[in-house]
């Protein structure tokens, strides 16, 4: 499998999830860039990704939904703040309804990634997901956080 280790923080309210491709860097950024790759990646394998907007630029807004197995959507958005093509880029990430605005009873996460090619050929890349609170990281953790980014980045791999 692509994720090759998964650390949770408390202390710094961080969850990191590495993953390691074998692809040049240049490459694994795609996966962001490219809006019909994301979707075909961001969400987990029953529930893909439809990308509804992709400004893909600092202070850009990404917008998507997922489709679960029975109809069901849930819509979630980024704020892009920072990149460094094709080694950095730096999110805040939340949900929304169905029209698109940001859902406040859910956490806003801020989000580094950072992709950086191995000595031994591939490249490694580190999602690091930052909560504003223990209680926040909880509520996503029990929502399957950690499970589905797992089982989306393992849909990378077909993409390169």
């Amino acid at each position: 499998m692509t994720v090759t280790n998964v650390h949770k923080d408390t202390d710094t309210l961080t969850m990191t999830i590495t993953s390691e491709f074998q692809a040049s860097a240049e490459r694994v950024w795609q996966i962001w860039a490219d809006p019909r790759l994301l979707e075909r990646w961001w969400g987990p394998p029953v529930y893909p990704a439809t990308v509804v907007d992709h400004d893909f630029t600092p202070g850009g807004k990404v917008s998507y939904f997922m489709t679960g197995p029975t109809g069901d959507q849930h819509h979630g958005w980024w704020r892009v703040q920072s990149m460094t093509p094709p080694h950095a880029l730096e999110f805040v990430d939340g949900f929304a309804d169905e029209h698109g605005d940001e859902n406040p009873a859910l956490p806003v996460t801020s989000t580094r990634v950072t992709i950086d090619g191995l000595d031994s050929g591939g490249t490694r890349m580190s999602i690091t997901t930052t909560f504003p609170s223990v209680e926040a990281m909880e509520q996503m953790v029990a929502m399957g956080m950690e499970e589905g980014m797992s089982l989306a980045l393992g849909q990378v791999d077909a993409l390169l």
